[in-house]
């Protein structure tokens, strides 16, 4: 059995640590990012293989808080309304995580780096979608696609989930409740995939277990903080530091 001290350095240990806390002051603030945050941040300077083994636990755990703040009633109602997309967000997910290990490195940070250097430049530049009734049934299959697809190789579908969301005119509150549903159903689906991919094992569980108080830390500072700052600031500083980062992955990635 391996433990901390033979992954890591003790000083890359201390930085995986320092994302973490930020990733959860972030996503307690504003209620996203997590995953975004963890993956671009240390991905700069820990193995991409590594990083997607240890954000599993944190988000499975944070997802299961949130869909258990929304109430299970609201849960089940959500599952009927948008049973297409989570089922096919879910099996995407399961079937795209067994890729990662077949994926070179330098192609891994491609991965990692090109879905948030586009969702944090779209989001940024305002980008409103608007998909009609008629297509909203097909909408539902490409998205969940798409946002399967990323969830499986770099464990971030928040994003895509929230552009489909808007596009097809999903009510404010009825957004966070159906956010916490596919959240947490799809990390439950992420952490069955990379168990069957070997990304997650007997050495990478002691990390991601390691990053959980951090990122619990983090989201109860962060509630804290949620009505002491202006929300839309606060988001776009955040899209901001995510698409330096996202950049950054995807220069590793081009120069190998």
């Amino acid at each position: 059995m391996t433990f901390l001290p033979d992954l890591l350095t003790p000083g890359l240990i201390v930085f995986a640590l320092g994302v973490t806390l930020l990733a959860g002051v972030v996503k307690g603030a504003v209620g996203f990012a997590m995953p975004l945050i963890m993956i671009s941040g240390m991905g700069i300077l820990l193995d991409p293989k590594l990083v997607v083994a240890g954000i599993i636990l944190p988000i499975v755990v944070s997802n299961a808080l949130q869909v258990a703040r929304c109430g299970w009633e609201e849960a089940k109602a959500a599952v009927r309304d948008y049973w297409v997309y989570t089922l096919i967000v879910c099996v995407m997910i399961l079937l795209s995580a067994q890729l990662v290990t077949v994926i070179p490195d330098n192609v891994m940070y491609l991965v990692l780096g090109v879905p948030v250097t586009l969702l944090c430049a779209i989001q940024l530049a305002g980008l409103k979608l608007s998909i009609p009734e008629d297509r909203r049934p097909v909408a539902s299959v490409v998205a969940g696609f798409l946002s399967g697809l990323l969830g499986g190789l770099a464990g971030t579908w928040g994003p895509t989930t929230v552009l489909y969301l808007v596009a097809i005119d999903t009510p404010k509150a009825r957004q966070i409740v159906v956010q916490g549903v596919i959240y947490g159903l799809g990390s439950v689906m992420l952490l069955a995939g990379h168990l069957k991919s070997g990304v997650m094992n007997g050495e990478t569980v002691w990390f991601s277990a390691f990053l959980l108080l951090p990122a619990l830390v983090g989201m109860w500072l962060g509630f804290k903080l949620h009505d002491r700052i202006d929300q839309a600031t606060f988001r776009k500083a955040t899209l901001a530091v995510l698409l330096i980062a996202g950049l950054n992955l995807i220069r590793r990635g081009l120069m190998g």
